[in-house]
C-alpha cells in the first residue's frame, strides 16, 4: 500500500477568490495529509503540529475543534485533497500500479497485484514475458491464484512451476498463447495453439510506445 503524504504545499485559491476565514487558510497554508485507513487522516499543519483528523465523525485533534467545537481548517483541508483526487476518500487506499507510478485508489480490503487502465490485461492484448522476453497474446485473465491452477503436465501450480518461484503465489493467473502458431494445409497445428497460464505479475503488458 502506498503510505506516501501528499506534498506540503498550499492549494491553488479557486478563479472567485471568495473563500473566508477557515476555509480559505485550509487552501493557503502549507500543509500535507496522510489517509491512515478508516476514515483517519493525519494532517501535518503549517504550524508544524501534526493533527488526526477523523473525517466518517468529522472530528479533529486541534484545539480549534476540541475547544470551540468548529469545523476546522484542518477537517476543512482534508475534505479539499479528497474532492481533488490528493487523497482516498474513506475507505480507499492509495496504491501504485504494479507496471508503472500511477497512483490508483482502491477498497480498503482490496487485494493486489493493482494496474491502472493503461496495464490492465483483456483477451487479446499482447503481453512481454518478464523472464524470456517473448511476446504473447492474452486469451483469458483469470480471478484464480498461481497456487490454485495446477498445471496437468507439470504436476504443480501455476505458483510452484520453476521459473515462476520469484512471482508472488497468491496473484491471479493469465492464459497467453504465442504468436506464431504452425500451420498446416487443414489449418493451425493444434498443439502450436497450447495456452500457456502465468502469474499475471509475470506479463507485462505491452503499449503503443514499446
Amino acid at each position: 500500500m502506498n503510505t506516501q503524504a501528499s506534498p506540503k504545499a498550499s492549494l491553488p485559491l479557486p478563479a472567485d477568490e471568495r473563500l473566508e476565514g477557515r476555509s480559505r487558510r485550509a487552501r493557503t497554508e502549507p500543509m500535507s495529509v496522510l489517509a491512515l485507513g478508516d476514515g483517519l487522516y493525519e494532517v501535518d499543519s503549517s504550524s508544524g503540529n501534526t493533527y488526526l483528523v477523523d473525517m466518517l465523525a468529522g472530528r479533529c485533534t486541534c484545539p480549534d475543534h476540541v475547544f470551540r467545537n468548529v469545523r476546522c481548517k484542518h477537517v476543512r483541508r482534508v475534505a479539499m485533497e479528497i474532492t481533488e483526487g490528493r487523497v482516498p476518500p474513506p475507505g480507499k487506499v492509495a496504491v501504485e500500479c504494479v507496471d508503472c507510478d500511477a497512483v490508483l485508489f482502491v477498497d480498503e480490503d482490496a487485494t493486489g497485484p493493482f494496474y491502472c487502465d493503461v496495464h490492465t490485461l483483456y483477451p487479446g492484448d499482447t503481453v512481454r514475458d518478464r523472464e524470456t522476453g517473448d511476446r504473447l497474446t492474452v486469451v483469458d485473465v483469470s480471478d484464480l491464484r498461481a497456487d490454485h491452477v495446477r498445471i496437468r503436465d507439470a504436476g504443480s501450480t501455476v505458483a510452484e512451476y520453476g521459473t515462476n518461484e520469484n512471482y508472488d503465489a497468491d496473484v491471479p493467473v493469465v492464459g497467453a498463447v504465442y504468436p506464431h502458431a504452425r500451420v498446416a494445409p487443414n489449418g493451425p497445428v493444434p498443439e502450436s495453439l497450447k495456452v500457456y497460464v502465468f502469474p499475471r505479475t509475470r506479463l507485462r503488458k505491452l503499449t503503443p510506445q514499446d
